[in-house]
């Protein structure tokens, strides 16, 4: 989980986005983006999805860690 984190908190910044833009965008709650890049929760795969979909990525670059 904490490789998976750290890798969408690369992502994500690599893009310039606050966690507050990739929520909005994944229609997911911050709070969750947030506990995702902690690694005190892990991401469903439909919220991998949503998240590779608002990131205009593949699914998989989120799991090259």
């Amino acid at each position: 989980m904490k490789a998976f984190g750290e890798n969408l908190r690369k992502l994500r910044t690599e893009k310039g986005w606050s966690q507050q833009q990739l929520a909005d965008t994944a229609n997911v709650p911050k709070i969750t983006i947030q506990r995702i890049e902690l690694a005190k929760s892990s991401a469903t795969i439909d919220m991998a999805v949503s998240i590779a979909s608002a990131l205009e990525i593949e699914v998989r670059k989120l799991l090259e860690f």
